[in-house]
């Protein structure tokens, strides 16, 4: 995983996370990797780790099993939409205007090339 300098590890981590719950790959109730095994993974310090996923239990998106390990809670993924779409229009969305308004792109531009990329990248990848 690449890092971005412009966000704290711990929410990249998080995000991470959150995308393999939006795209199907860990469904309601299963059982996650480690703090260790994502570490690992993901080559940081466990304590990283421990901080993203104390984020997320603080959201209700994972919950931890004691001695069991780490769930992703029932529901989670309409938990980890909610958070990234506020966050996204709050943060993103406005940055994102700026930059088409300043380089000339028109709507219909965006618009062509978000159905491409979602061909292309999503197509019969979403239940």
């Amino acid at each position: 995983m690449e890092f971005r300098e412009n966000e704290a590890i711990y929410l990249q981590i998080a995000a991470y996370v959150g995308e393999f719950i939006m795209l199907g790959k860990w469904a309601d109730e299963q059982k996650i990797p480690s703090v260790r095994e994502l570490a690992v993974d993901l080559q940081v310090n466990p304590n990283t780790v421990v901080r993203a996923f104390d984020f997320l239990q603080s959201r209700e998106v994972i919950v931890n099993k004691r001695g069991i390990g780490f769930f992703i809670a029932p529901d989670a993924k309409n938990k980890i939409k909610a958070y990234s779409k506020e966050r996204f229009l709050g943060q993103e969305l406005p940055e994102f205007f700026k930059n088409i308004f300043l380089l000339d792109i028109s709507m219909e531009e965006i618009k062509e090339r978000y159905e491409q990329f979602k061909q292309e990248n999503y197509q019969n990848k979403q239940s």
